[in-house]
């Protein structure tokens, strides 16, 4: 056997490759990084499928939200067909410098709703993303809607009791989100998906790390024996 590394790479899934060093996260009580929260929304991404829920890459929210360039902005957004979409997935991370790749302190998750054209933030530690959350809702919001959305904090978010599981809680806020979604539940207008976050989310976020990492194992033994 030869020797591996950290940086090794592990599994290609979609756009997203992931090494060695990111199952040592899954494993342990560490901050999610970027490349395991692209992951998991591509497979809510392929588990979701229809071709009116979108869910965002960390790293094109981050540029959407900080990019200097409006025109630039319009350009690169056109591709994305947001005013197609009904549900709209997008990470929230505090990072505000575009210069410092997967920096950043903090996750929530920022969900745009077509049929109330409402933006609402899910923030599991105390509100502390809404800065960077409205930042991101003033930027996408143009290319979703006429610039009539309305935004709203969930008060009713589950909150995280330690300070590493933001992202976990971010995952499973949008996979619940997704799954009221398919289920019927867009049609609940006034409700939306809030009781659902509030009942499902704290319990998957116990076991959803070990989750990620066995269909990170599971997805790697099935590209070895291809």
């Amino acid at each position: 056997m030869g020797n591996t590394s950290d940086d090794d790479k592990i599994l290609s899934y979609e756009d997203v490759v992931l090494r060695r060093s990111d199952l040592d996260i899954l494993n342990g009580p560490i901050f999610l990084n970027d490349r395991v929260i692209e992951f998991y929304l591509s497979f809510l991404s392929t588990v979701h499928s229809s071709t009116t829920i979108s869910l965002i890459p960390p790293s094109i929210a981050f540029w959407i939200s900080n990019c200097p360039d409006t025109e630039y902005l319009k350009d690169f957004m056109k591709p994305l067909n947001l005013r197609d979409k009904d549900l709209l997935i997008l990470p929230v991370n505090d990072n505000s410098n575009v210069e410092v790749a997967e920096g950043g302190l903090h996750w929530s998750l920022l969900v745009y709703y077509k049929e109330a054209n409402t933006f609402v933030h899910h923030d599991s530690y105390m509100g502390v993303n809404r800065w960077s959350a409205k930042q991101l809702f003033k930027a996408v919001s143009p290319f979703v809607s006429n610039g009539d959305a309305s935004y709203k904090e969930c008060t009713d978010t589950p909150q995280q009791k330690n300070g590493y599981d933001c992202g976990v809680f971010l995952l499973a806020t949008a996979r619940v989100i997704c799954e009221w979604f398919s289920s019927g539940g867009m049609k609940n207008r006034d409700e939306l998906w809030f009781a659902n976050v509030k009942e499902t989310v704290p319990d998957l976020v116990k076991h959803l790390r070990e989750e990620i990492l066995a269909l990170i194992k599971k997805l790697m033994s099935e590209s070895v024996s291809k």
